[in-house]
């Protein structure tokens, strides 16, 4: 099982959806294989925060609805630690309340499914799933739809 580590900076989520998707995330780190111990945080902002964010580290002057920072990706000019006994630091995902918000009503579906499949989004992420190429984006968004479904956060 790994750790999640959630927090709401914006108080736009309550506790049992914090719970809903750190179970969801549960569900997808098994349906992953993620197996042993692993650590990832989720945090909810506003827009303001993940602009900032997205300006820092992505030159991107404007609000995004999910962020993910991916631990196990190697930096230029960093190695590999291999052989310790520690658990897998995926990473951290970024999620805009306001966005999920406003893009729940956009995509006429629940505010908790767009946070879920906000949250499967990074999680993927962090995993190196990317949605770069065509093939790469069919790949992603069928394991989207693949973790949702099977948890029962389908669209409908």
């Amino acid at each position: 099982m790994i750790s999640i580590d959630l927090v709401d900076e914006t108080d736009g989520v309550s506790e049992l959806q914090m719970k809903e998707i750190e179970s969801l995330l549960q569900h997808a780190a098994k349906i992953e294989n993620i197996n042993g111990e692993g650590e990832l945080s989720v945090t909810f902002v506003d827009n303001e925060r993940i602009r900032e964010i997205n300006y820092e580290y992505r030159d991107k002057n404007q609000p995004t609805d999910v962020l993910s920072f991916a631990m196990e990706e190697l930096g230029e000019g960093e190695i590999e630690v291999i052989g310790m006994d520690m658990p897998r630091i995926l990473g951290d995902i970024i999620i805009s309340v306001p966005k999920a918000k406003e893009q729940a009503e956009e995509y006429a579906h629940s505010y908790e499914r767009e946070l879920g499949f906000l949250a499967i989004h990074g999680f993927l992420h962090l995993l190196g799933y990317d949605h770069m190429t065509a093939e790469e984006e069919q790949v992603m968004t069928n394991k989207q739809k693949e973790i949702l479904d099977s948890y029962g956060l389908s669209r409908e």
